[in-house]
């Protein structure tokens, strides 16, 4: 059921230049498609952007302004010339082979997932008349949904592309100037070493936080959790991180992820059996702190 037609706000076309893409698609209006779909909207307010997703998310949407075009179905992304797969990573695999035939003509298509190998392996099945570029917004908040999206949320980021070789140098320059305009640096690198690289940059932090908070919780209780300082909350952020997104994640970059889980219990198992004398104790927190101190740079 298509939903209705937002018109763009009222603005004079000579203060804005000309959008990047002048219909743009949104598969998934979470945190992230969400926000993209505000940015793009502030960026380019005479530009089109369209939302796919389940109808009480898309009426949210609207609510917001985030999108001028909202429909349930696929189809309505026919005249897109950006599609922007934000969907968890398996949806977003799957939604490949269904773009396809909601696409007849010529597209550059991008994804936000969190990995990368198995999209972009998927995606060399789409016929050569959609250029698929895999993408990954390092823009992130504690909590999902389009209810805690924002058109600030990439201001300042990395946002990683993934092309292969012989990707049309042209669509890539293109993305590149469309997520520079919603405010992030884009950058190039291949899919596997993106996955291997957030494995530990993002997905071993998020498991890490969580199975934390889920000891400390279960070992003191909610009475003793109310004695908790800043330190605790600061450091378990992330576990308000919802499961679905994390299985999606996980799934698709398990070798990874387990690689860098195995490096984390040699590292607190070293601590575990240095609790009394403290040489190894001192050696961890002595590189911790001058790695810290390269992350806050």
């Amino acid at each position: 059921m298509k939903l209705p037609v937002i018109q763009p706000d009222s603005v004079n076309p000579a203060d804005t230049a000309p959008p990047v893409f002048s219909k743009v698609g949104i598969v998934g209006l979470g945190l992230i498609g969400g926000s993209i779909a505000l940015a793009a909207r502030r960026a380019w307010p005479r530009g089109l952007v369209i939302g796919v997703d389940h109808n009480d998310v898309l009426e949210k949407a609207m609510v917001l302004h985030a999108i001028d075009v909202a429909a349930a179905d696929l189809v309505i992304m026919a005249e897109a010339d950006l599609v922007i797969l934000a969907a968890p990573a398996r949806r977003n695999i799957e939604l490949l082979s269904q773009i396809a035939d909601a696409i007849p003509e010529a597209a550059v298509v991008t994804d936000t997932s969190s990995t990368k190998r198995e999209i972009v392996a998927a995606a060399r099945a789409l016929p050569s008349r959609l250029t698929f570029i895999g993408g990954h917004p390092l823009g992130g908040a504690a909590r999902g949904g389009i209810d805690h999206a924002t058109a600030d949320l990439f201001k300042g980021r990395p946002w990683l592309f993934t092309p292969e070789p012989g990707t049309s140098p042209a669509a890539l320059a293109s993305l590149q100037r469309f997520v520079s305009a919603l405010g992030a640096g884009p950058k190039t690198m291949e899919a596997e070493a993106h996955d291997r690289t957030l494995a530990f940059l993002s997905h071993l932090p998020q498991l890490t936080a969580s199975a934390l908070m889920s000891v400390i919780g279960d070992a003191v209780g909610a009475d003793a959790l109310a004695l908790a300082g800043r330190g605790l909350a600061d450091t378990t952020r992330l576990a308000s991180s919802p499961a679905g997104l994390w299985r999606d994640v996980c799934a698709t970059n398990a070798d990874n992820i387990a690689a860098a889980l195995d490096l984390l219990i040699e590292r607190l198992q070293e601590l575990r059996v240095d609790l009394a004398d403290g040489d190894r104790l001192a050696e961890v927190f002595d590189a911790a702190n001058e790695w810290r101190e390269e992350l806050k740079k």
